[in-house]
């Protein structure tokens, strides 16, 4: 019987040429001027202009020191992983950070030209029209048809109620939403399906006419259909609305916007057209995340 000799070689015996010495990476933190954005952050036509944005929750700085534009009608999605600062950004262009009683945010943050956080600003009125959808659908405990309603009765958008039937009408048909529920708006919206639900969202977000509306991660709970769906309403709100989307998907940042900006530890690493954010980025941390080498 032939004996088959396998000669394994140690780690310790292998010629020097061939063992290539481990570099320690460079700490993230330490390749990214603070403050400073490459790429295209900043525009011609802005409907939000955001400079020196800090957010601070009590001691710890969330957020570093970042200057941003953004356009009307476009649609700019923000990325990076986890933690990075993203929705923590997102939240203060309508002030949903003043919920929570640790939260500070200084800097200059105007919405056409008046000051978001001027101390005798109507926040009502701000979230008006600064629309927002949440990364769960919350549907009221309500009809589908009470649940687009309530916002146009609150701000008393329609005196009659043939006026609040063709917001209500108007909402979901935007939304995409009007041909699988036009027989049933007397229906609880919690019996909708989740895609459904996001969708019902979007049309009572929308029902009180607002001029932008920022959506935290909308399709992290959705199947890929729904997601498909609510990718197709984006494209089409964004001839009349500014959109700006919170996604952990590059593909979906890819599909949907028309810009993207990549976030790392609180600073905003770079701006630029979507297209060049995916094929040739700017900064070498923005290639290490869209490669995968982190995130």
């Amino acid at each position: 019987m032939n004996t088959l000799n396998t000669t394994v070689t140690s780690e310790a015996e292998m010629p020097e040429e061939n063992v290539v010495p481990v570099q320690e990476e460079k700490p993230a933190e330490t390749v990214i001027e603070e403050g400073k954005t490459v790429g295209r952050p900043f525009s011609d036509d802005a409907k939000f202009k955001l400079r020196n944005v800090e957010v601070f929750y009590g001691q710890d700085r969330a957020i570093k020191n970042i200057s941003l534009d953004i356009a009307r009608n476009e649609v700019i999605a923000f990325i990076g992983p986890s933690g990075c600062g993203k929705s923590t950004f997102l939240r203060c262009l309508n002030r949903m950070n003043d919920s929570i009683d640790i939260c500070r945010v200084k800097g200059s943050l105007h919405l056409d030209d008046q000051d978001i956080y001027d101390p005798k600003r109507d926040v009502v009125e701000l979230r008006a029209r600064v629309g927002m959808v949440f990364q769960k659908p919350n549907p009221f405990p309500k009809s589908i048809y009470d649940n687009v309603a309530y916002g146009p009765r609150i701000h008393g958008l329609a005196n009659r109620k043939s006026d609040l039937d063709d917001i209500v009408e108007n909402s979901l048909r935007k939304a995409g939403l009007w041909e699988e529920v036009k027989d049933r708006l007397d229906a609880t919206a919690t019996g909708m399906s989740g895609g459904q639900q996001q969708r019902l969202c979007i049309a009572r977000a929308i029902a009180v006419s607002p001029e932008v509306v920022l959506m935290d991660e909308p399709c992290s709970a959705l199947d890929p259909i729904a997601t498909a769906k609510v990718e197709e309403l984006i494209a089409e709100l964004s001839e009349s609305y500014t959109i700006v989307i919170v996604t952990h998907s590059m593909q979906q940042a890819a599909r949907v916007s028309h810009r993207t900006a990549y976030f790392h530890l609180g600073h905003l690493v770079e701006v630029n057209e979507t297209n060049k954010v995916f094929t040739s980025p700017e900064h070498e941390l923005t290639e290490s995340y869209i490669t995968g080498r982190f995130g």
